[in-house]
């Protein structure tokens, strides 16, 4: 073993980086043995440093995370700060001073990884990223390394466990979006602001990266349709258990039919009680991957937390450290295919909808006529009316997204139809 330790820097000391320092120093032995040299945490940059930080020792603590890093002899800089900048100037600092990097900044990487990938293929280095998307679950590594010789076709998995929670919380107790909300942000699955988990915009982040991982191609945030779960109610939740579904929020990634081009998408969707991800409770993460090969792979764990992402963090941190004593560098960005992503309206999905419309006769039949003329074939309908009121509930084949939409927009100019309840996919089948 080599005696010399390997430098660590570390960026940003929240509930992660906390983690990842004390991970560090109480398991300092196995971590020396599992590499083959011993790691030294050799600084830690904070915005505030007065705040006390238990087991880190103070002297180590600075607020000048640009000089930390273009030190010169450095050899792993681990960056869990978030965010787009300052993150990524430091990441190109680090690859430009001779540091590897480690990083848990999927809102960067969907952005801008191709930034980030060329200045590591640029000066040598090594950009590991399995924390960025859900949390512990090994699912970068087997992409990009185990599943290299196989052609994957499609992602499609639960990757926020704040919407999970929720999910699952108004599944099991009837409770409405509010009140799970709430209860979310009282146990800690919720921030504050609540919104990049809601709205999907994490959700998203993780589905590019997942894309261009899996397809070979860049896929960048912008790329990636997104829908929150905010407008979910009790009611398409009561839907779903009639139909012997359950609704998640779901992240997508598929390869065409013809190979041509691929999507990413993420949107509630209402998915069988038989399928694997329908079981996925709480706040835990799963995904599952379809490849030609391998068949059908599930990935299933906690998804978020400060232990479960310092795991995957150290885990890459192992490799780096391997790679460096071995002068070799890991997988870098594949993006030979250069497949363009398609826009929603080009998605073949299932739609599920609830009409309010006039209890008369005659209502069935256009609205039936309305999906014929847009190509849409309806699968089941299921109506109830009374004093003159009633509900039509359609679930349709598969038909193009722009399609349903199209038909959805028609049956709103309908003077029988009195409004749209609600719109709803449904995948997994």
């Amino acid at each position: 073993m080599r005696t010399r330790p390997l430098k660590v820097a570390l960026l940003g000391c929240g509930v992660v980086g906390s983690e990842v320092a004390r991970i560090m120093t109480t398991h300092a032995d196995d971590l020396a043995a599992r590499i083959g040299a011993p790691v030294e945490l050799v600084g830690v940059a904070v915005r505030r440093p007065s705040k006390v930080r238990e087991g880190i020792d103070p002297a180590l603590i600075t607020t000048d995370a640009t000089a930390l890093v273009e030190r010169g002899d450095i050899d792993v800089v681990v960056e869990v700060i978030g965010g787009i900048e300052p993150a990524r100037g430091l990441i190109t600092a680090a690859f430009e001073h001779g540091a590897s990097v480690v990083s848990a900044n999927k809102a960067l990487l969907a952005e801008d990884g191709a930034t980030l990938y060329a200045a590591a293929e640029k000066h040598g280095r090594d950009l590991y990223f399995e924390a960025a998307v859900a949390g512990a679950i090994p699912l970068i590594r087997p992409l990009r390394e185990s599943l290299a010789g196989d052609k994957v076709n499609r992602v499609l998995g639960i990757v926020n466990g704040t919407t999970n929670f929720i999910l699952d919380k108004m599944d099991s107790s009837g409770a409405g979006y509010s009140e799970a909300l709430d209860e979310a942000t009282a146990l800690g699955y919720a921030e504050a602001d609540p919104t990049a988990d809601v709205e999907g915009f994490d959700a998203a982040a993780k589905a590019a990266i997942l894309a261009g991982i899996a397809f070979h191609t860049r896929v960048r945030l912008d790329d990636v349709h997104r829908e929150g779960l905010t407008e979910v109610t009790a009611a398409d939740i009561a839907s779903a258990k009639r139909m012997g579904c359950t609704v998640k929020l779901l992240a997508i990634c598929e390869r065409a039919a013809d190979g041509k081009s691929v999507t990413a998408r993420v949107h509630p969707a209402m998915i069988p009680l038989s399928h694997p991800l329908a079981s996925v409770r709480e706040a835990y993460n799963a995904v599952f991957v379809e490849a030609e090969a391998a068949g059908q792979l599930m990935f299933y764990g906690p998804g978020a937390g400060g232990s479960p992402t310092a795991s995957a963090v150290l885990g890459d941190l192992v490799a780096v450290c391997r790679n460096k004593l071995a002068e070799a560098t890991g997988p870098g960005e594949s993006a030979y295919t250069q497949l363009p992503v398609s826009p929603m309206g080009d998605v073949v999905t299932r739609y599920h909808i609830s009409l309010d419309v006039a209890d008369k006769p005659g209502v069935l039949a256009q609205v039936a006529t309305v999906f014929a003329e847009h190509g849409v074939s309806i699968d089941t309908v299921r109506q109830q009316g009374k004093d003159g009121e009633a509900s039509l509930v359609v679930v349709t084949h598969r038909a193009p997204d722009a399609a349903l939409s199209g038909t959805v927009e028609a049956l709103r100019k309908l003077d029988t139809v009195r409004g749209v309840a609600s719109i709803m996919r449904v995948e997994g089948e």
